[in-house]
């Protein structure tokens, strides 16, 4: 499988299976099922509240560990220097492993620049190899970068080319979350990612997944069907032409189909959310 190398030379599988709203009593079999099928990038969470079916399901899978690329992310409560050091340890006990690959701060609130020092402590001394934020802006992912000895190594983004672009000018990957956007707008029916998925044999799901790889933007799909997740992974046997990408770029209408992390009702929710067992 294709990789991404990280500003700090750790490369990453540029398909992930992500594990969120999986429930947990059929995560374990999810993530088995996806290293099954050629997976060996796994993502989760504190809050998505199945670290520990994550790690059972790794185990199940008897992949060697240096052949998985494993994530997860300190959610908010934890965003400080003592909260990540405790809460990570956690994480690593949960999910069943000795090191992560990538930890990531999962919104940006709270106590970030400790959480950030607490961060660097753990790649350091090897139980994390690499460090980032999730759905960090431009602004304050940049901020962090110039004001702390290690730069985010990589900030998963809604796609958005001016983004894009400025990361990756501070030495910052990319990752996608969400790529086929829940399903909203009708998106797996969208005439022009249907017809431009005929002309390949391929599904609108694996148009999206190639036009993602073809930037070279780290992606995490998800699904518990078996046959989906071969799907979903089969996209390194064909190429999207310069037409197609620019079909593609006309479905850009520059809104997010999810929450704006501005808003504060938003950032409260998330504050006030109790999260049992993090």
């Amino acid at each position: 499988m294709k990789k991404v190398t990280l500003a700090n030379g750790v490369q990453v599988p540029i398909i992930g299976f992500g594990v969120y709203q999986i429930p947990k009593e059929k995560t374990a079999q999810a993530v088995e099922d996806a290293i099954k099928a050629g997976y060996r990038h796994i993502d989760t969470a504190q809050s998505y509240l199945n670290e520990s079916e994550v790690g059972q399901g790794i185990t199940a899978s008897g992949i060697a560990r240096e052949e998985l690329f494993v994530t997860t992310k300190i959610w908010v409560h934890n965003v400080s220097y003592d909260g990540v050091m405790k809460s990570f340890d956690e994480s690593l006990k949960r999910l069943n492993l000795e090191y992560v690959d990538l930890l990531l701060i999962h919104q940006p609130y709270n106590d970030v620049y400790g959480a950030w020092r607490a961060m660097e402590e753990l790649q350091k001394s090897g139980k994390v190899r690499a460090i980032g934020i999730s759905n960090f802006a431009v602004d304050r992912a940049i901020d962090l970068a110039a004001f702390n000895e290690i730069k985010p190594q990589i900030n998963p983004f809604q796609q958005q080319t001016n983004t894009i672009k400025a990361l990756r000018e501070d030495g910052i990957a990319v990752e996608a979350w969400a790529p086929f956007a829940e399903g909203k707008r009708d998106i797996f029916k969208n005439p022009i990612l249907t017809k431009i998925g005929q002309t390949y044999h391929k599904s609108v799901a694996q148009i999206i997944l190639r036009w993602l790889i073809q930037q070279d933007i780290i992606v995490l799909a998800k699904s518990v069907n078996p046959d989906r997740m071969k799907e979903n992974i089969d996209v390194f046997d064909f190429e999207l032409t310069a037409e197609d990408i620019n079909q593609i770029a006309t479905l850009n209408d520059g809104e997010s189909q999810f929450f704006s992390h501005a808003d504060p009702a938003m950032i409260k929710w998330m504050v006030t959310r109790e999260i049992e067992g993090i």
